[in-house]
């Protein structure tokens, strides 16, 4: 598998993970419905600065790993990867919906980006999740782990912002589509965890057979 193809994969598991419903997006939706798309959007930048956080977290543990203890990688590969079919497990048999997000007090944009960065840092299934990913992707072949790793986290903020800041923006009709259909939500999860699942599997095969 070529690099190219690697962020391919990387990017459709990171879509799959963004556009489920859960803290971060109601996080978002809630600012922008009680303080505007300004608002919406310091909120998504600071779960954007949170994301960071994460994503050094992770690279970091890899890097070390494949430093000095580099028989146990794929150990860290096979138990990553069960981890995201474990979850995309979950998500294929949930029933997602969001019934209501309640209001948000008006608050300063300062107040929206810290509190972003906090409902993200304070998450601790984030922190899994990205140590069980970069296994998969930061690959020793495809040059050093700081390069790959930066190119990961604009590949993160992007996404994030692509489907973050689309609802700031459109904060009215993005809160109408998530809690005035149930189906379409339980459609997204469901839809992401198959792919979860399926890229957990491709992911495995490529890292243990050395592709």
């Amino acid at each position: 598998m070529t690099y190219a193809e690697n962020l391919w994969l990387f990017f459709l598991l990171l879509a799959g993970i963004i556009v489920v419903p859960g803290m971060d997006m109601i996080y978002v939706l809630a600012s922008s419905l009680s303080g505007g798309r300004r608002a919406g959007l310091s909120a998504t930048f600071g779960i954007m600065a949170g994301g960071l956080v994460h994503t050094l977290y992770a690279a970091l543990g890899v890097g070390v790993l494949l430093h000095y203890v580099p028989a146990l990688f794929n150990a860290l590969l096979v138990a990553g990867a069960a981890y995201i079919a474990w979850i995309g497990w979950t998500l294929a048999r949930s029933s997602i919906s969001i019934d209501g997000i309640g209001a948000v007090a008006k608050r300063g944009l300062w107040t929206r980006f810290r509190q972003g960065a906090l409902t993200s840092l304070m998450n601790p299934k984030a922190y899994l999740f990205m140590l069980a990913v970069f296994p998969q992707f930061l690959r020793p072949e495809f040059g050093p782990i700081w390069r790959q790793a930066s190119v990961m986290v604009l590949m993160i903020w992007m996404t994030q912002l692509a489907v973050y800041g689309s609802l700031a923006v459109a904060a009215g009709r993005g809160r109408d589509m998530l809690v005035g259909s149930p189906q379409a939500t339980r459609f997204v999860g469901r839809a992401s965890g198959l792919l979860l699942i399926a890229i957990a599997v491709v992911t495995l095969w490529r890292g243990w057979g050395g592709a």
